[in-house]
């Protein structure tokens, strides 16, 4: 029976021992950017200040960056941001170290980290762009940017050789219209000379010759 008590605690203490080697306490060593991932370019989710205690829920191996928990909101920050305390003094988070700590080596999947822990953020409708790596989405991104530069300057062209055709309209129809109003003027003083000449030619005091003289008019004496 005592054989089977002392089985039964080593088991249990197996069963704990995964769960207290979740996580380890670090400190920030300055002003640093939690991310949503383990690299610079991904977003930023929170500012955590120099001196502030985080839980260092893992590390990744091949690169030196920890998911860390910063006042319930989770994270990745650099390991050279973040010391822990090791046999009585503090050390930078690196490889070296997360064994002796108790920090578990673990992987990042975008679909996976997000789903739990930003889905109310901005960049989570992004995620299928940025579950194949922050190159590829700034990439993928750049050369949106330049479709739309590209678009922007065709439309511009467009827009400058629709306004110089209509300017080109606009001096044709100005010209049809001054050569319009200088025949308009014209013809105007020609019926205007036409016009004063018949007046001219009322106006002249008629001939003597044109009456017919009647007996004892005065008038009619040469």
């Amino acid at each position: 029976m005592k054989n089977l008590f002392v089985k039964i605690a080593a088991a249990g203490v197996l069963m704990l021992a995964p769960a207290i080697a979740q996580a380890a306490e670090g400190y920030s060593t300055a002003n640093v950017n939690m991310r949503a991932g383990p690299s610079t370019r991904y977003p930023a989710v929170a500012v955590i200040p120099a001196g502030s205690s985080v839980e260092i829920r893992g590390c990744l191996s091949d690169v030196n960056w920890c998911d860390v928990e910063f006042y319930g909101g989770r994270g990745w920050v650099s390991g050279q941001y973040v010391q822990a305390l090791y046999q009585q003094r503090r050390v930078y988070v690196g490889p070296q170290y997360y064994r002796p700590l108790g920090i578990p080596m673990i992987r990042f999947s975008v679909d996976n980290y997000w789903d739990r822990y930003y889905r109310n953020r901005d960049f989570y409708r992004d995620r299928d762009r940025w579950s194949r790596g922050p190159d590829y989405y700034y990439r993928d991104r750049d050369n949106r940017d330049r479709d739309r530069d590209r678009d922007n300057r065709d439309r511009d062209r467009n827009w400058r050789e629709r306004d110089r055709d209509r300017d080109g309209r606009d001096r044709g129809r100005d010209w049809r219209d001054d050569n319009q109003r200088g025949d308009r003027q014209r013809d105007d003083l020609q019926r205007g000379d036409r016009q004063g000449g018949d007046r001219r030619g009322d106006d002249r005091r008629p001939d003597r010759r044109d009456f017919d003289c009647r007996p004892g008019d005065p008038s009619c004496d040469e």
